[in-house]
């Protein structure tokens, strides 16, 4: 016998032995769509009637069936979200995720919310085992309702999902932003975010930048939840930014300074200043924050800008880093910096600034 096939005619098929995450593509052949069930030859009355009370098969969700009557495991209820919220389309009938590998097709349906972030391992996040529901992002055009143990999430742009042991997963950002948005527990919601940020798995930007457009950051537990993590995505960067300097060996700084000019204005504060070569580095870790603050980071954006032009007509470099640099790239930015100490010998002498602790 054909162990990839379902037997039918009430010979019921041996349930394969629960695997981890990693073995999903096993799991897969216990759960089918009622469009895969056709294409291996069953048709709509033979489903039917194995799915009677006491049968061999059961209902999962609407047109999507499990071949065995015992309960379902956590990973055969994804698969069963995923082929309930996904198009069934014929091409589409035997397609199965394979593990590593991104969709040739534009997905139709993604893994969201507190399951994605499972998938993400996020340690912080409940196991799928005792999740209730699985959210499914879906295109808002989709004629589709919430059901059983899945939630519907609709979008207007569908993301780039992520591969995740063969599962279409929504990217970090979007994934939190749907999770915080089923979240009224503000310890909860601080925990996601500061593994998030802390753990490296996105930006604190970009995470902020969902959460805008989601319109959560009109919660103030969420507000309170981000005005943490902002803190906590700088204190990362200047760790990352002081490594930077020590295993590349890069001269050593003047760190968190001020710089004026002598007797004059103030001119603006810098995370790390070389004097005898006069290069700053400043690291942008500003964010979106909810539209009734636009003036406010308009202002903010303007006097940034302004410090950075006054700093360049005195004749001072200044090397401009993101976190999201320092993270994936910092040998590269090492180079920048580098770069800029050593052109300093071939540039005009800069003006004379008062440096002060910040």
């Amino acid at each position: 016998m054909n162990h990839n096939t379902p037997t039918f005619g009430g010979e019921t098929p041996s349930p394969l032995s629960p695997r981890p995450l990693s073995h999903l593509t096993d799991m897969h052949r216990r759960v089918y769509s009622a469009a895969q069930l056709r294409a291996h030859g069953v048709p709509a009355a033979t489903t039917a009637a194995q799915c009677r009370p006491g049968g061999p098969w059961q209902q999962l969700l609407p047109g999507v069936y499990v071949l065995h009557p015992g309960p379902p495991t956590n990973e055969e209820r994804l698969h069963a979200a995923l082929l309930y919220a996904g198009r069934p389309a014929p091409e589409r009938a035997k397609a199965i995720p394979v593990p590593g590998q991104a969709h040739a097709a534009p997905c139709d349906a993604i893994v969201t919310g507190l399951a994605a972030l499972a998938l993400h391992r996020f340690s912080s996040a409940p196991p799928l085992l005792s999740l209730d529901r699985i959210d499914m992002l879906v295109p808002r055009t989709r004629r589709l309702r919430s059901t059983g143990f899945v939630r519907l999430v609709r979008t207007q742009v569908m993301p780039v999902p992520e591969p995740v042991a063969g599962v279409p997963v929504a990217p970090v950002p979007r994934a939190l932003a749907d999770a915080v948005a089923q979240l009224t527990d503000a310890h909860a919601v601080r925990r996601l975010l500061t593994e998030a940020v802390r753990g490296g798995h996105c930006e604190p930007a970009a995470l902020v930048r969902e959460l805008t457009q989601a319109r959560l950051l009109t919660r103030s537990h969420v507000v309170d939840a981000v005005d943490s993590l902002l803190t906590e995505g700088r204190a990362i960067a200047e760790n990352r930014l002081y490594e930077m300097v020590r295993t590349h060996e890069l001269p050593d700084p003047l760190w968190n300074v001020d710089l004026r000019l002598p007797g004059g204005p103030h001119i603006g504060g810098v995370d790390a200043y070389w004097p005898d070569q006069a290069v700053a580095v400043e690291l942008d870790t500003r964010s979106p924050r909810q539209r009734r603050r636009r003036k406010e980071d308009d202002e903010l954006w303007c006097e940034y800008t302004q410090k950075r032009e006054t700093l360049e007509r005195l004749g001072i470099t200044v090397v401009h880093l993101t976190p999201r640099k320092l993270r994936e790239s910092m040998d590269q930015q090492a180079t920048v910096v580098r770069t800029a100490l050593m052109a300093s010998a071939d540039r005009e002498p800069a003006a004379y600034v008062v440096v002060l602790p910040r």
